[in-house]
């Protein structure tokens, strides 16, 4: 059966994911890790969209982007992460195959009954992601560390991440938001305290 087509809306923030061929865990590897910064970085150079969250677990990959008005469509800039990353990845191993699974996966947060919530509930579930394949014990302590850019002002990390809106809505002060952000940490936690 037919995947149905994709919604594709501009100045929207989109959920995408995507599995590396056969679920195999290419992403353990920190020279794939690396591939993934550099395909991101690349892209960032070339496409005009927000990065508002990226992390590789194992073997799936998730990214938080924003599509902006009269810019790259959220095909065009998956694509060209995906095909960088397979590119990188073939031309060191001498790989012919497919890298990915299938097409990326997709929501539109906005299109969610309280698009605030789920974004905020979203980001903390990214960043325990790994912790709960137990690849970190921390989501402060991830590869890219993008959940830090929402803890601590002027943050950097290997790829330019924006702070979302619904974030910044959080509160006056970025210490506001902080403090209210870090209420879903702690809820978090709680649900799924097993894995802690």
């Amino acid at each position: 059966m037919p995947k149905p087509p994709r919604i594709i809306l501009q100045g929207v923030t989109y959920h995408c994911f995507s599995r590396c061929h056969g679920r195999r865990n290419l992403f353990h590897s920190s020279f794939v890790k690396k591939y993934f910064t550099e395909a991101i970085l690349m892209c960032q150079e070339k496409y005009d969209f927000e990065l508002i969250a990226a992390e590789p677990v194992g073997n799936h990959i998730h990214l938080i982007i924003k599509t902006l008005e009269n810019r790259e469509t959220i095909s065009s800039i998956m694509q060209y992460i995906k095909a960088r990353i397979a590119e990188k990845y073939n031309r060191s191993t001498g790989e012919t195959g497919s890298f990915w699974n299938e097409r990326f996966g997709s929501t539109i947060i906005e299109h969610s009954d309280n698009p605030e919530n789920y974004l905020l509930w979203l980001l903390w579930y990214i960043g325990f992601n790994p912790v709960r394949k137990r690849l970190s014990r921390d989501p402060r302590e991830n590869y890219t560390g993008f959940i830090n850019v929402y803890l601590q002002k002027d943050y950097e990390t290997a790829v330019k991440i924006t702070l979302h809106d619904f974030f910044l809505k959080l509160g006056e002060t970025f210490e506001d938001c902080v403090k209210k952000f870090l209420w879903y940490e702690e809820a978090y936690r709680k649900r799924f305290a097993v894995y802690f």
